[in-house]
């Protein structure tokens, strides 16, 4: 049996740096409650992403910063002029489980818009001929490291009046013209759970344009305590603790020579794999600095000699964790079976049976990048 390789691998700092970093808590004895640690961590963040430390808010993790925020705006609460609610959500379902789901347990209405061929983003085209008088917001998500159309879905929203809540968990320290994917959009949720570029081994962040809603967020995660003998609103508990957020203060310390090796894995997927007949790569977005989180490839058989699901199959004989992601689409779920038609998706639907992310991470050795290409060419 071949070495075994993980589709991803946690980066972590050095031992002695993480465990000088939380020293002092067996001092103060602070855990969690957005202590000092947690003060510290936001306002690194808010410094590495260019925003104030008043438009960040940290959680437990991405997926409650989501529902935190879609809750926060009061989506699904205006009426439209016939009494009914305004709680349709335009999105994609080429994305993970916690896209769809925050939005449906927020008690809100997905509505699926197709994606890009090139960058596999929401399609801003799209969008228009999905608004109806119940819509109340786009939620994008930013993929593989490929930002969204921010302009373009930015004219919409102004135009329509809609909220745009970005789901950027893979697009954490990416940059257009220069400009942090924090900023666009009424927020910005990020992720940073282990296998992410950046983590704080379970985590994540809100970045908003309006400060006014830090505080909301941060009673909203704390079961919606708003004084000592006040509890206003249904919040929930999502705090980052302590732990987490030390260990996010020293990999912020590490990020960009983290991204910098990742990226010599990619050049290095690219130099073997580029051209291929059947194999399409993503080279990445004019302007964009990326994070090099992720490297799909997409497999036509017709083309190459092998689909997507043999190649996965073949790469796991050998160890290799490759991993079809994002397959299934959420909108064909078993949860929500009846309520969608991934038709509706043509573009997503082929994707969704064409990619397969390939392993990419810091201290993936360039000797087994050539391996993993070998394998999959001198297979085909």
């Amino acid at each position: 049996m071949d070495k075994k390789i993980l589709v991803t691998r946690s980066s972590m700092p050095p031992f002695e740096e993480y465990a000088d970093e939380i020293k002092d808590m067996w001092d103060n004895h602070w855990l969690t409650n957005m202590g000092v640690k947690h003060k510290q961590l936001e306002k690194d963040l808010a410094d590495y992403l260019g925003i104030s430390k008043e438009n960040i808010a940290l959680f437990v993790n991405g997926h409650q910063a989501l529902e935190c925020i879609l809750e926060a705006f009061q989506l699904g609460k205006e009426k439209n002029a016939w009494g009914e609610p305004k709680n349709e959500v335009i999105t994609t379902p080429f994305t993970f489980a916690s896209t769809t789901h925050a939005i449906v347990r927020k008690g809100l209405k997905p509505v699926f818009c197709d994606i890009k061929e090139d960058d596999y983003t929401l399609d801003p085209d799209k969008i228009e001929a999905l608004i109806t008088d119940r819509t109340c917001a786009i939620v994008p998500v930013h993929v593989y490291g490929n930002l969204c159309d921010t302009e373009k879905i930015e004219k919409i929203a102004k135009k329509h009046n809609l909220k745009v809540i970005y789901d950027a968990a893979h697009a954490f320290s990416v940059e257009k013209n220069g400009v942090s994917s924090a900023i666009f959009g009424d927020a910005s949720m990020f992720s940073f759970h282990a296998t992410k570029v950046f983590n704080t081994i379970e985590g994540g962040a809100v970045c908003f344009k309006d400060s006014s809603m830090k505080k909301v967020l941060n009673e909203w995660k704390n079961f919606g305590i708003t004084g000592p003998e006040t509890t206003e609103f249904i919040g929930g508990n999502a705090k980052m603790n302590e732990f987490a957020a030390a260990m996010g203060i020293c990999n912020l310390r590490h990020l960009d020579h983290e991204i910098e090796k990742r990226k010599r894995v990619f050049e290095q997927y690219v130099k073997n794999l580029y051209g291929v007949a059947g194999i399409k790569l993503n080279l990445g977005q004019n302007a964009v600095k990326s994070n090099y989180a992720y490297f799909p490839v997409l497999f036509d058989k017709d083309k190459f000699g092998k689909s997507r699901d043999e190649v996965f199959d073949l790469l796991a004989e050998h160890g290799i964790g490759a991993r079809k992601y994002f397959y299934p689409l959420t909108n064909s779920y078993e949860c929500y079976e009846g309520m969608f038609d991934v038709k509706d998706t043509p573009v997503a639907y082929k994707v969704s049976l064409q990619v397969l992310t390939l392993p990419i991470y810091s201290d993936l050795k360039i000797d087994d990048v050539d391996r993993i290409c070998e394998i999959i060419l001198n297979n085909c």
